[in-house]
């Protein structure tokens, strides 16, 4: 048995007891092998509904790494399809080239579920990242227990899969904002996957506009002297839950979104457009932010705003995303304010 072989197979066992809890939650999309704690850095491979994405970061599969895993999975999971991108270039756009009939298993638009939630999943398409993000899995389950008859935002929004299981668990409304069209079409497409009573309200827009907005600070069409774009005029409004997931760095003519210099640029309007009594979730993604030090800086930006943070409970992504540390990369927090 050879090394990788050896630990594809460690890692199927370290999850028997998870993959079988989210089967119970009519689960059928998680991470099978995560190289950075697994043995192998730069190597993702993961089970969305009926296929198996393979994904390096650092460099590409060799032939023989790349049909030790095909030859694992066949024995492991033989009715499942394996699609193989390499998205170790600097741009992170996959660069390797797919038989005809692979590449007609990779754009095949199929059905996946999480916590009975049905989503869209293409293995390849025209963006890079898959449409739905697997390490938020705890998030948006938590977001489930919490959104029934409420109002909730979801920013920096991308497919919409915070917004769709938030309606899916009786949210009252749900506003999905981000500045894709073609993320928020796939949002659109996974809502209309649901028997919803209540159909998320999708917002293409930029974020900062957006939300400054529905703050309450006010979004103005000139700023410095200089026009801004077109943006959707928005009156205040506040929201029983809202949902923050920005980017590590993104820079528009509207603001500059820096996960590890200036959280609080998006912190404090989004935070204003929490109803008094609401919840407001935080997410970081970028592995260097320390998670105790992060948190403190948002209690210190809400009360500068005049808003009290009275709770805060961490939420931990699935053991399928292991951290060596007990650290994960990506931290969320809910706080209660």
């Amino acid at each position: 048995m050879s090394t990788l072989t050896e630990l594809l197979r460690r890692a199927d066992a370290a999850r028997a007891a998870l993959i079988e809890r989210l089967a119970a939650e009519d689960t059928n999309c998680y991470r099978l092998f995560h190289g950075s704690v697994e043995g192998m850095p730069g190597l993702a491979i993961d089970r969305y509904g009926e296929q198996i994405l393979a994904q390096t970061f650092h460099k590409p599969l060799t032939d023989a790494e790349l049909e030790e895993i095909r030859a694992h999975y066949r024995e492991a999971l033989p009715e499942l399809a394996l699609v193989y991108n390499d998205r170790s270039d600097a741009n992170s756009r996959v660069s390797n080239a797919l038989s005809l009939a692979e590449q007609a298993v990779a754009q095949q638009d199929v059905a996946i579920r999480e916590n009975g939630v049905a989503f869209h999943y293409q293995a390849r398409h025209k963006g890079q990242d898959p449409w739905l993000f697997l390490d938020l899995r705890a998030a948006r389950r938590r977001v489930m227990q919490l959104a029934e008859g409420k109002s909730v935002l979801n920013l920096f929004a991308y497919t919409c899969g915070v917004g769709v299981a938030a309606a899916k668990a009786g949210a009252s409304f749900v506003l999905n904002v981000d500045f894709a069209e073609s993320s928020l079409s796939v949002g659109r497409a996974n809502a209309k996957l649901n028997l919803l009573a209540s159909r998320p309200r999708c917002l293409h827009s930029d974020v900062f506009a957006a939300v400054r907005q529905l703050s309450g600070i006010g979004q103005p069409d000139r700023v410095r002297g200089k026009k801004m774009p077109p943006f959707p005029k928005l009156e205040p409004r506040q929201f029983d839950l809202v949902f923050l997931d920005p980017p590590r760095y993104s820079k528009s003519p509207f603001g500059v979104v820096d996960l590890v210099n200036d959280y609080q640029a998006l912190f404090k309007p989004a935070l204003l457009a929490t109803a008094p009594g609401g919840m407001l979730v935080c997410c970081n993604n970028v592995a260097e932010v320390d998670g105790v030090a992060w948190l403190e800086s948002l209690k210190r930006s809400a009360a500068k705003a005049g808003r009290e943070v009275r709770a805060a409970e961490w939420i931990i992504p699935d053991e399928d995303f292991p951290s060596i540390d007990g650290k994960p990369p990506l931290k969320i927090v809910l706080l209660s304010v």
